[in-house]
């Protein structure tokens, strides 16, 4: 596999191609990780992985159907095959409803011939002592520490029939830290994505969990109910993220989603927030640079791979409290009649108001609420209105006049995310976070905190 490079198979696919059409999408991933558990490494190690999609295009009486094939670990004699699996699955297609005249070539990008970009275990040379110091403070305070830090390089070459030849790289970190007593009774939890692990502060990082173990050495039962209550930027994200993935243009406009207008059409134009916040993705945004085109493996309700290489832009989803925008394909936009607004990414989540404070500063001027850690095992149970439930984790935490007294029970929640962005009465300052419960899946945001009044605990959860 190694010796021949991605672009090369590309290429070759190219050339073998007898559709009316044809997408080829190389992707290389080079992956390194660390583990640790009882402040100690317990595994480490360093992996590689190539994949070649080819889609095929065939064009009918009817209509122009799509064929899609994927394979790991690809050489240059299998490409053939693939070829052909993917022109034979496109003629037993019916015509495919987002077909779309394939995205014209332009400039080809000067480094589509270049080897990949790949990560191995010297990326953590500074980390892992870091996280060395941190086991050693932590056997001394009666601390036990787990978790995993993972950095992924993907290389992406996508080329076309119609004379694209385009190449993104994308390095992907996170490392999640786990704090536990020594008896195991108290657990905090911290993440944070990066791009290269130079910008990850071990030391800050336990800080605050030992911290927050420390709230946690009194416990307070508290009942269901509707608290005001800070979330954490992780938690915004976890929740923002979701709400992304479902703000679909066509599921708006045919009334099946939280964004479709009463009587017909979209919600765009409507305020969803009081405050000024804007919601955006920007392929450029500093730090969480993400793929400048549209890289779809497969058709979906928000990408379809007929507008591979179309280039992506900055675009606000929210737009100081109104929605903006709604996700959406070539074929999807012109159903809704909206603008062409594919995915990208990444996401931030901003106020227009200066002077936002830090977390803390929530906290200090508090007089009674819940402060979240976390997020977890989130589920839809209403599309309609977007109303998701899902458990807290690792560590909810009892505020009285501006200091935390002590930890509570875990609980079970209803909330919207669009709702609650209504709901929100202060913002604070916006930072890069990792969403815990879509960590896996997306890994570039920047939320704020937020208070949330009535935020709806609709049980107490026995999780612990």
């Amino acid at each position: 596999m190694s010796l021949t490079h991605p672009h090369e198979l590309v290429e070759r696919a190219l050339e073998l191609s007898r559709a009316d059409g044809c997408v080829v999408i190389a992707d290389e991933e080079s992956t390194a990780n660390l583990r640790w558990a009882g402040n100690g490494l317990t595994t480490n190690g360093v992996t590689r992985g190539r994949r070649l999609t080819v889609v095929s295009t065939a064009a009918g009486a009817t209509g122009t159907a799509s064929g899609v094939v994927a394979q790991e670990a690809v050489t240059l004699d299998e490409v053939e095959r693939l070829v052909r699996a993917a022109e034979a699955a496109a003629r037993a297609a019916g015509p495919a409803e987002d077909a779309q005249p394939l995205i014209e070539g332009r400039a080809a990008d000067p480094r589509f011939t270049e080897a990949p970009e790949t990560t191995d275990i010297g990326v953590f040379a500074d980390f892992a002592p870091a996280l060395g110091e941190a086991f050693a403070r932590a056997r001394a305070g009666g601390e036990l520490l787990y978790g995993f830090a993972r950095h992924e390089r993907t290389t992406s070459y996508l080329g076309s029939s119609t004379g694209l030849r385009l190449r993104h790289d994308q390095p992907t970190g996170s490392v999640e830290l786990n704090a536990k007593t020594a008896d195991l009774s108290g657990s905090a939890w911290a993440g944070a994505a990066t791009r290269d692990f130079t910008d990850v502060d071990v030391t800050a990082l336990h800080t605050d969990l030992t911290r927050r173990l420390g709230w946690g050495r009194k416990r307070i039962d508290l009942p269901a109910g509707r608290y005001e209550t800070l979330l954490p930027p992780s938690a915004v994200a976890d929740l923002m993220v979701y709400l992304s993935w479902s703000s679909g243009a066509r599921d708006a406009a045919e009334g099946r989603s939280v964004f479709s207008r009463p009587g017909g059409g979209t919600r765009i134009g409507e305020r969803l927030s009081q405050l000024p916040l804007t919601l955006r993705s920007d392929p450029a945004e500093p730090g969480l640079q993400a793929a400048p085109f549209v890289l779809a493996h497969s058709s979906g309700e928000n990408e379809s791979v007929f507008d591979n290489g179309f280039p992506l832009a900055a675009t606000d989803w929210l737009r100081e409290g109104r929605l903006a925008n709604l996700l959406s394909t070539r074929h999807s936009a012109a159903l809704a009649g909206l603008p062409l607004t594919p995915p990208v990414d990444n996401l931030v989540l901003e106020t227009a108001a200066p002077g936002a404070p830090t977390l803390d500063e929530m906290v200090a001027r508090t007089e009674r609420g819940l402060l979240l850690t976390c997020l977890w095992y989130i589920r839809e149970v209403d599309p309609a209105t977007l109303l998701l439930t899902g458990l807290t984790r690792d560590g909810v935490y009892l505020v009285e006049h501006g200091e935390v007294v002590g930890a509570v029970n875990n609980f079970r929640f209803n909330e919207s995310p669009v709702d609650l962005l209504g709901r929100i009465t202060e913002v604070g300052r916006t930072e890069r976070c990792l969403p815990r419960e879509w960590g896996d899946w997306f890994t570039r945001a920047a939320m704020p905190p937020v208070r949330v009044r009535d935020f709806h605990m609709s049980s107490v959860s026995q999780a612990s």
